[in-house]
């Protein structure tokens, strides 16, 4: 079992072997097999969209409440490897997270036959749109303003002293910004599904 756990990767095969085996008890107990049709992929694009948005949102909350209140209280000379190892990673990990998040609840949007309601802010589809709205914002500043100023403070990209702390200023203040806009966003995301608005 500890091989497992030491490979990221195995951990993950593994994680979906044991989902696999669980859909396969609860078929035999129940009797009732997957069917794979509409109802089944919505259900699956929704799973993928659900595991899109924990790694996406997980990483922006992890960035907002752990690493940049840490960073102050890291010796100077401990602070490479987090600027140099650790945030480039989880960077990597959140700019895609955030794009498989969009690219997922776009297309379980489109499945239900409600992108176009949504995204125009119909009644029926108000607090779903809100939610998607919120989130088409923080993607493009993850992918637009975040990426780019952190690839400037992390020193991936060539940048003068003032340039690097301006852009360091810059991609917390529009984590910051995308922290602030997540409460709504997942508040509408659920709402729409459970009549929360």
């Amino acid at each position: 079992m500890g091989a497992i756990f030491q490979s990221l990767g195995r951990t993950v095969t593994a994680g979906i072997v044991l989902l696999i085996v669980i859909i396969l008890l609860v078929g035999s107990v129940s009797g009732t097999w997957i069917k794979v049709d509409h109802a089944w992929s919505l259900f699956f694009m929704r799973w993928l969209h659900v595991l899109s948005g924990i790694m996406w949102i997980g990483l922006l909350w992890y960035f907002n409440f752990v690493q940049i209140p840490s960073m102050p209280k890291i010796p100077d000379e401990q602070k490479p490897a987090v600027s140099k190892v650790i945030a480039p990673t989880a960077l990597f990990w959140f700019r895609w997270a955030a794009l498989a998040t969009v690219v997922t609840g776009l297309l379980l949007a489109w499945m239900s036959g409600y992108i176009g309601q949504a995204l125009s802010l119909q009644r029926s589809h108000v607090a779903i749109g809100i939610g998607m709205w919120l989130a088409l914002v923080m993607a493009y500043n993850v992918w637009f303003i975040i990426w780019p100023n952190q690839q400037r403070a992390l020193g991936m990209v060539p940048a003068e002293p003032d340039v690097k702390a301006k852009s360091q200023r810059m991609a917390m203040l529009t984590s910051r910004f995308n922290t602030f806009f997540s409460i709504p966003m997942l508040f509408c995301m659920v709402a729409q599904q459970n009549g929360g608005l």
